[in-house]
């Protein structure tokens, strides 16, 4: 069995609200800046895909091409291989299929890339379509979250639900502004990591929060241990779990993102695989330096257990040092975990259970 780790986590809290400031102004300008890259399926469009070019070709000469066809809000992006233009795609405001319009930007791609018209790939997403579905998800977000506040609620406490869903909020807000950063668009796929990621992101925040839970059934009497000291040793014993469960589930994410996207050429695994790898990261990581510190110092507020590191502190003043029972012997013995004190040189003053 591995020893129970003692690092830091709430002591440190100073240093985690710098690291996760830090993060999200980044994603923050990034979003301000830069904005995301969404697709038609959000923004509704046309799309129009070229998948051979055979003419070297700027970005800027197909926009101006496909803006004298009557395509208006027009974006080109170039794929390059080697140094030369192998593929364009270009975004446009909605055309209806089949209309003049649509012929003349397709006979203006074709002519641009140097291909036939029937090499002329084309999507097209009605912009109430587009809006619908953008409501639909943030709605979905929105329940979500009512759902998670609620459960954790009941089964935990109120204060925990809280907790978890800053930190579920964390974890999004800094993966769309990394994903931002990055330009990777914004897909149904990506929506579908998101969502995977709240849910990744909350089961390792209910892990940490179940222990803190069971551990504090052992922190009633005065003066043993604060509250913070207490979720902190509850972080320490879910460490090594949290751990293991993140790697786990980062090895195959990463495959597919720098194996399969990056090595093998498998793009349309891009914006999943980087979304999902970002996410997971943030979640192990948000649950124990974000979640855990954050209800710590919220439930120090209270004053029980504002009274309680009153009275810790003050024995400690007066030279008292807490002697902490171990996990296992807690276990053993079938009570709550406590501490006790030990008063002068090699006296030791134990309460009868």
């Amino acid at each position: 069995m591995k020893a129970t780790p003692h690092f830091d986590f709430v002591g440190r809290r100073r240093t985690w609200i710098y690291v996760s400031g830090g993060l999200v102004l980044l994603s923050l300008l990034g979003l301000l800046i830069q904005g995301l890259n969404l697709s038609i399926d959000f923004e509704g469009g046309s799309s129009y895909l070229v998948e051979d070019v055979t003419r070297d070709i700027t970005s800027q000469q197909v926009r101006d091409e496909v803006e004298a066809a009557g395509a208006q809000d027009v974006t080109a992006q170039i794929r390059v291989d080697e140094g030369e233009p192998t593929g364009v795609l270009v975004r446009t405001a909605a055309i209806e299929p089949g209309s003049e319009t649509d012929q003349q930007v397709i006979a203006a791609l074709a002519d641009v890339t140097g291909t036939t018209q029937e090499q002329v790939e084309i999507s097209f997403v009605g912009p109430t379509w587009g809006e619908r579905i953008s409501r639909k998800a943030l709605e979905a977000l929105v329940v979500f979250l009512i759902v998670v506040v609620i459960y954790i609620s009941l089964r935990l406490e109120f204060k925990m639900a809280i907790a978890a869903v800053i930190a579920l909020v964390h974890d999004v807000f800094i993966t769309v502004g990394i994903y931002s950063l990055v330009g990777f668009t914004v897909s149904p796929a990506t929506v579908i990591a998101l969502l995977t990621i709240l849910g990744y992101s909350l089961y390792d925040t209910v892990v940490v929060f179940d222990r803190v839970k069971e551990n504090a059934r052992g922190i009633g009497g005065a003066g043993r241990r604060t509250y913070g000291e207490m979720v902190n040793l509850s972080m320490n014993e879910v460490l090594w779990r949290s751990i293991n469960t993140s790697l786990t589930s980062l090895l195959p994410v990463g495959a597919l993102l720098f194996i399969g996207s990056q090595l093998l050429g498998a793009e349309t695994l891009q914006d999943l695989a980087l979304a999902l790898f970002i996410g997971m990261a943030l979640g192990a990581y948000s649950s124990l330096f974000v979640a855990g510190p954050f209800l710590a110092w919220w439930k120090e507020q209270e004053p029980e257990y504002e009274r309680m590191k009153t009275k810790v502190q003050k024995r400690i003043e007066a030279g008292e040092e807490p002697e902490e029972q171990t996990v296992e012997d807690a276990t053993a013995a079938k009570a709550p975990i406590t501490t006790d004190y030990v008063r002068g040189p090699g006296r030791k003053k134990r309460k009868k259970r």
